[in-house]
Formats: structure tokens, C-alpha cells, sequence
């Protein structure tokens, strides 16, 4: 399969394991992902789609595989990266995607997603979920087979 769409993963540890995910004021909670340009790898795509969405600028250090979402014939690449320390919250503009403005946040990843999830992005966070289990993320220790 190949990707039409990339899907940065930020983790950070605070106590559990918390990935980053926003809320779109239309379309309820979601993790940060776009389509791949023309010729772009979805490395590349994952990192650019972190600071163009979030205003975060990162690294892709690790592809976590590829995920057909069943959707418009979407085929998510999900890349973990790395970013300099963030806040526990903020909101950014975004240029694309009407203009919206996004609040971020983190979203314990042991923790079922809420009705608020956008059900495209709650089938995401568990093929994340899926893909992290039991391995070593980022110097966090491995995570744990069942939640």
C-alpha cells in the first residue's frame, strides 16, 4: 500500500505515556495528519503537516507503519517525532483547512478515546496503539502489551 496521507505521533511521558492530539472545532478530537505532496516522502510529509498544523517544529525519528483507513481511499503513514519540549496546551491558526484554529493537548495513550473522538481518528489512535506495544519509544521504556 502506499501512502496518501502522513500522521506525525508525539509521545511524551508525564507520569504515563500521552500522545499529542487536537480539537477541531468542526470535527471533534484528532491526531495531526495531511496529504502527501507530489513526489514528497511521508517522512518528510509528517513533519512538515506537525508545523503546519501545530506550529511544531520536529524530527521523524522512526516510521511506526502504514494503516489502510478505510476512508476515501486513504492510506495513513505514521512516523514518530520528536519535538522540543511543549506545553501541556496550546491553540495555533492553522493557514490550511479553512483557517481553523486547533487547541492541542495530550491525550493519555492508555486511555480509551472519548465520544468527542472523530471515529476515523479513534480507529488511528488504536492502530497506534497497536504499533507502539512493547516497543522502546523515545528513551520512555517499552510500552506495556496490554493497557
Amino acid at each position: 500500500m502506499l501512502p496518501t496521507t502522513a500522521c506525525p505521533v508525539v509521545l511524551r511521558r508525564r507520569g504515563c505515556l500521552e500522545i499529542l492530539v487536537f480539537r477541531h472545532p468542526l470535527a471533534g478530537v484528532q491526531l495531526v495528519k495531511g496529504s502527501l505532496e507530489p513526489g514528497e516522502c511521508s517522512a518528510v510529509a509528517a513533519v512538515r503537516e506537525l508545523a503546519e498544523e501545530a506550529g511544531v517544529q520536529g524530527v521523524a525519528s522512526g516510521a511506526l507503519g502504514v494503516w489502510d483507513a478505510g476512508f476515501a481511499g486513504q492510506v495513513w503513514a505514521f512516523h514518530q517525532c520528536r519535538a522540543a519540549a511543549l506545553p501541556d496546551t496550546w491553540r495555533h491558526q492553522c493557514a490550511d483547512d479553512g483557517g481553523h484554529e486547533f487547541s492541542f493537548f495530550w491525550h493519555p495513550l492508555a486511555s480509551p478515546p472519548s465520544a468527542e473522538w472523530h471515529p476515523l481518528f479513534q480507529g488511528a489512535l488504536a492502530f497506534v496503539r497497536q504499533q507502539l506495544e512493547g516497543r522502546e519509544v523515545d528513551g520512555c521504556g517499552a510500552l506495556p502489551e496490554r493497557y
